[in-house]
């Protein structure tokens, strides 16, 4: 694990740490030193933490007059024990819907499990990002994981999508064509 490094083409558009309203603001990192752990494996020192043990992030891109941000996870995604969507949602998505942003890309194809503990987190996000005109999606999230977050009723919050050739985008690319693939979905 510790070679998944988060996708790093973009960043001569935007870099997380150097954005004074990203929850990541003013964080330094070593390319050498491996502390970060998901159970007993080493992740690449880019991977930031926002309150989960076994999940972790990387704002890809915030842009803030189209309203949308990219995050890439990796790890395991564990409502049951950590309960990593309130610490996203709380931890991350929070602070940018502060600033505005209201749609928000999850890029989750390194979300290697998912463990459910029911919808209630999803459901507030939802709501919250609805009332504001926004959405949530989950792009490429494997099957094991995709099944257990359809099994509980996930996605009827969080959209999941498959987008596999996603890193050819440009991000505003990016944006258009999750618009395009929601446009049916926001209707409901």
């Amino acid at each position: 694990m510790h070679t998944l490094e988060p996708y790093y083409n973009w960043q001569h558009i935007y870099v997380s740490e150097e954005d004074t309203r990203s929850p990541f603001f003013g964080k330094t990192y070593s390319e050498f030193e491996f502390s970060q752990t998901i159970y007993n494996y080493y992740i690449h020192p880019q991977w930031d933490e926002f309150g989960s043990r076994t999940l972790y992030c990387k704002v890809l891109l915030a842009d803030y007059e189209e309203r949308y941000v990219i995050i890439e996870l990796i790890g395991e995604w564990n409502d049951a024990l950590e309960n990593d969507i309130m610490l996203l949602k709380r931890g991350v998505l929070e602070r940018f819907a502060d600033a505005s942003v209201h749609k928000f890309i999850l890029v989750a194809e390194n979300v290697l499990n998912f463990h459910s503990d029911g919808t209630d987190y999803y459901e507030e996000l939802a709501q919250d990002l609805r009332e504001s005109g926004g959405w949530a999606v989950c792009l490429n999230m494997p099957s094991q994981s995709e099944i257990e977050f359809k099994q509980v009723g996930n996605h009827h919050f969080i959209e999941l999508f498959n987008i596999p050739e996603w890193r050819s985008y440009r991000p505003f690319h990016l944006l258009r064509k999750v618009e395009a693939l929601l446009g049916p979905h926001l209707l409901r």
